[in-house]
């Protein structure tokens, strides 16, 4: 019985370098179309180095902090030289009250604030022990760790050159008392500080990505096409695509709320109305950024690859994952041109805080202009055909 001859199409092919460069070369060429990808490829190690090697820092120092000196004595100047010399407190602002010490620490203002009693020096020469206030804003425990670590050393140095006699001896107590008052956060716990953070994540992860990637599914199956091809105005479009996410958005900060108060205990004290207008804000201005997105993606693989290059600086520029006052001013500015800066304070202000519109009013303008830069920008570049 003869065998047939094998056909030429059927037998094994020896290994070709001609035929590997011909796809090599292929694929050179595609990378080079795909200019979205590539320029991601190079960028974005290099954004990632550049954050976390200069614009990250766990140890925040030069705290904003305001001094009520009551006394005004040559003590008093010494404890707050004192403070300054820790390299935790910038004292930028001398108040005049208790009333102007909230307000500073209420508008963010202020990090920490000191009260130096009137009866101070006659109590410290009486060796009564006097007491100062530190109040810190404990909200984010993070930020404000290293000072109030740094005021376990302050009684013992901050008049070591101003007192003599028995006072200063070797064996005398620290002539004063640092009193530590954490606000708004009294345990510490870095639960109060992330859990409401984790708000604007979702907000920004879900609805970036989910806009982004259904407006360009659309452009990549041709129903985009039949849509430009009707007299709709790119607001009109833009509307009626983002509407149906809003209610989305809603549903999911119910759901965070909801496990945040019955899972970890988040206290909510309050401030409703602002906290209701900043997630409203917010949610408009993640679906207009995703809208934006995909003005400038061709594909859905380009629209997941910009959505991510977004999120990944926005969680590290906005003080989610590391205090926001430790990062250099460059990085503080980017990450204030960023929505999800403004609507943390607003969500860890009104949950943490119980403040309204009159504390946060600020933080609603700021995150008020980013989401009309935002959507006019992503109408001017809507594309009225697909050239």
């Amino acid at each position: 019985m003869t065998r047939r001859p094998r056909s030429p199409a059927a037998r094994p092919l020896a290994f070709s370098f001609a035929r590997t460069w011909a796809v090599l070369a292929k694929e050179f060429t595609q990378m080079r179309r795909d200019r979205i990808t590539f320029a991601m490829m190079l960028a974005f190690p290099i954004v990632q180095l550049l954050l976390f090697g200069y614009a990250i820092n766990a140890d925040p120092r030069r705290l904003p902090t305001a001094v009520l000196d009551q006394d005004r004595s040559a003590f008093s100047r010494s404890i707050v030289q004192a403070l300054a010399n820790t390299g935790y407190f910038a004292i930028d602002r001398s108040a005049r009250s208790p009333q102007e010490l909230d307000r500073l620490m209420a508008t963010g203002q202020a990090q920490f604030t000191v009260t130096i009693p009137p009866d101070f020096s006659r109590r410290l020469v009486r060796h009564d022990r006097p007491q100062i206030l530190v109040e810190a804003d404990a909200s984010d425990p993070t930020a404000t760790s290293g000072g109030l670590a740094a005021l376990a050393q302050l009684p013992g140095l901050a008049l070591a050159h101003d007192l003599k006699g028995p006072l200063a001896g070797p064996q005398a107590p620290p002539p004063f008392e640092a009193v530590v008052h954490r606000r708004y956060n009294p345990e510490g716990l870095s639960t109060y500080n992330v859990v409401p953070g984790l708000l604007g994540v979702v907000l920004s992860m879900t609805l970036v990505m989910m806009t982004a990637l259904g407006v360009t599914r659309e452009v990549e199956r041709g129903t985009m096409e039949t849509l430009l091809s009707t007299p709709v105005r790119p607001l009109e479009v833009m509307i009626g695509k983002l509407a149906p996410y809003v209610l989305v958005g809603l549903v999911q900060t119910a759901v965070v709320l909801t496990l945040a108060r019955g899972l970890f205990g988040v206290p909510m004290l309050g401030g409703w109305a602002a906290l209701a207008t900043g997630v409203f804000l917010f949610i408009v201005g993640s679906l207009a950024l995703g809208f934006l997105i995909s003005t400038a993606a061709t594909n859905q693989r380009q629209a997941m690859q910009l959505s991510i290059f977004y999120i990944m600086p926005s969680l590290l520029l906005s003080g989610f994952m590391f205090p926001f006052r430790g990062m250099p001013g460059w990085a503080q500015a980017i990450g204030s041109a960023m929505p999800i800066t403004p609507f943390l304070r607003i969500v860890r202000g009104a949950l943490l805080k119980g403040h309204g519109f009159a504390e946060m009013g600020s933080s609603l303008l700021a995150l008020a202009a980013i989401v009309l830069a935002v959507s006019a920008l992503a109408v001017l570049r809507y594309r009225r055909t697909l050239d």
